[in-house]
């Protein structure tokens, strides 16, 4: 059965892919963006996600294959072709092959910033504000919240 995906300039219909993109589907396509090389076999795919039988790995595999997400070589390898921002990827950003919230960038600046404000006024630099001790509590636990409430949603 061959999945059709609705191209328009050149460029795969998100609504589409994302409702192709799910379930352990996703999860083949977390682990081939999370790969250095990007190019994976059946068997990898099988022990890596846990899948029973090695048919599991095939069918999502095959999946991304008709979305035009990866590619078969010679060898029977596939190989990332593409990465998309749909579903809870939108959510994500790559640091080498690690895939993070992009909220994590945010609760660090914010962290390091009320930290060096508390820093500075515990050595006598400057006389606290309220106001900005207040905000900066504030958008650290925010930020932190989304960042982790995020990567506890991630495909596994």
């Amino acid at each position: 059965m061959a999945i059709v995906v609705a191209k328009t300039s050149n460029s795969p219909d998100l609504t589409v892919m994302e409702s192709m993109l799910k379930g352990k589907t996703l999860r083949v396509y977390w682990y081939l963006l999370q790969q250095p090389t990007h190019t994976v076999g059946i068997r990898q795919v099988q022990r890596a996600l846990g899948f029973s039988s090695p048919s599991v790995a095939v069918h999502h595999l095959e999946k991304l294959l008709d979305l035009g997400l990866v590619r078969k070589k010679g060898t029977g390898e596939y190989v990332l072709e593409e990465e998309v921002k749909v579903g809870i990827l939108r959510f994500f950003t790559r640091m080498g092959h690690f895939l993070v919230p992009r909220y994590l960038f945010y609760s660090i600046l914010f962290s390091t910033m009320l930290t060096s404000y508390l820093t500075l006024w515990l050595l006598g630099e400057i006389v606290p504000s309220l106001y900005a001790l207040a905000f900066g509590f504030i958008a650290v636990i925010i930020f932190w919240f989304e960042t982790v409430r995020l990567w506890r949603a991630k495909p596994f």
